[in-house]
């Protein structure tokens, strides 16, 4: 739970390939900050921070392109490969975009903001559901989501089943979820399902703000 009472910070994670970022742009239209953890993720591992160093020194110069910035594909082909390689990159990584998104959030309060959204797909791993009032979660078949996925980024089928491995079911996004989102159908059903769910969620702070 964020410890600021005059925010409201809404978790939102699911499964790879699902639809998270659809949600996401429909809930900053409905007028909740975004807070993204991927692209914190990718601030943190700029060339001359501190978490690329440790990085580095974890999983060798491998890991860097020529330029000295960070080969995303190269690391990601180790993480997905090795559990406990990926453990170590988490346990890296995870404090200094958790650190980064107290910040936001702290930042956000500060501007009189109510509602935020933070976009995590590692929500559960990096234990920042702590900060979250309350958890939205997106799923989709294996099958819908292999198809999105070899699309988007253009990876093999392999390459796609190693993710999934990494991940959680979506059993346990329902079982951890205020709210789960379905993506199974046309995206415009899931835009009117995430809309649906913002305006739920507002109508609810703002009843208790009248309270």
């Amino acid at each position: 739970m964020c410890e600021s009472s005059d925010i409201a910070v809404i978790g939102l994670t699911g499964q790879s390939g699902a639809g998270k970022t659809t949600v996401c742009r429909v809930f900053e239209e409905k007028g909740f900050a975004i807070i993204n953890a991927d692209k914190i993720a990718r601030q943190i591992m700029k060339k001359g921070m501190p978490c690329l160093s440790e990085l580095t020194e974890c999983f060798g110069d491998e890991i860097l392109q020529e330029d000295g910035t960070l080969n995303r594909q190269k690391l990601a082909d180790i993480v997905f490969n090795d559990k406990e390689k990926l453990k170590q990159l988490n346990a890296i990584s995870y404090p200094y975009i958790t650190c980064e998104i107290l910040n936001k959030i702290k930042k956000l309060s500060a501007e009189k903001c109510k509602y935020v959204l933070l976009d995590a797909p590692t929500l559960f791993e990096s234990r920042v559901d702590d900060f979250c009032n309350l958890i939205i979660s997106v799923t989709a078949t294996e099958k819908n989501r292999t198809a999105r996925i070899a699309k988007r980024d253009g990876i093999t089928a392999e390459q796609i089943k190693r993710r999934f491995s990494s991940q959680h079911t979506e059993r346990f996004f329902i079982n951890h979820s205020d709210f789960i989102i379905k993506n199974n159908k046309s995206v415009d059903e899931l835009i009117e399902k995430a809309k649906e769910v913002a305006e739920k969620i507002k109508e609810y702070y703002n009843a208790e703000e009248t309270r």
